[in-house]
């Protein structure tokens, strides 16, 4: 059971390590708004990808004839990315160095905003659903439920350890170069159109895989 904690807390680690949105925002919230806040995020960050885990391990078969509602979620992901690409860099010009970025400027919970962002995110079903076919065809990962509740909570672990990754690296990292808030909102902005252009392909070629 440890060495199936382990394993799927390696993978999600590794997954949340590539620059994206979740771990450019957990940074931006860590500088602008203090760790509590940026923790607070990363763990609404991670139940959602632990309930889309499940959705991989246990519900495919509802998800495969739910496919259309969850096409439909890709479609809306790609809009409100580019939406929030676009609005970044033009608050990005108006705005004085330190304001916050467009996805920051409100009273929303960082917990709230975590789940929010992290359910806008539906490509997590097919990774995981790679993942663990495979963990399940190798005999790795035993069918059974202790195994994919095991399974699931080293999935959650490793997603808010790639995240503190980002915020304490990233405030580390921010600090040391000096870079303003106004950077960091213009790289967002960046990170989000390149997100959108991503799933804007895959919904084009490969809607769902």
């Amino acid at each position: 059971m440890l060495y199936i904690f382990f394993i799927a807390a390696l993978i999600s680690f590794l997954g949340q390590l590539p620059l994206g949105n979740m771990s450019i925002t957990s940074t931006q919230i860590g500088i602008q708004e203090g760790f509590k806040k940026a923790w607070m995020f990363a763990i609404g960050v991670a139940i959602v990808e632990m309930l889309y885990l499940r959705f991989a391990l246990t519900g495919m078969d509802w998800v495969v004839k739910h496919r259309n509602w969850f096409v439909a979620l890709g479609w809306v992901t790609v809009a409100l990315f580019l939406l929030l690409g676009i609005l970044s860099f033009v608050s990005a010009r108006k705005q004085a160095s330190e304001k916050k970025s467009v996805i920051l400027d409100n009273t929303l919970h960082r917990f709230l905003l975590g789940l929010v962002m992290s359910a806008l995110n539906p490509i997590q079903i097919p990774f995981w659903f790679l993942w663990t076919s495979t963990m399940i065809q190798t005999k790795v990962l035993p069918i059974t439920p202790e195994a994919y509740n095991m399974f699931t909570a080293g999935a959650g672990l490793g997603t808010i350890g790639g995240l503190a990754l980002y915020i304490h690296g990233g405030n580390w990292l921010v600090k040391k170069n000096n870079a303003s808030n106004k950077t960091l909102n213009q790289i967002m902005g960046v990170i989000f159109i390149i997100t959108a252009l991503i799933q804007l392909y895959r919904m084009v070629y490969k809607p769902w895989i």
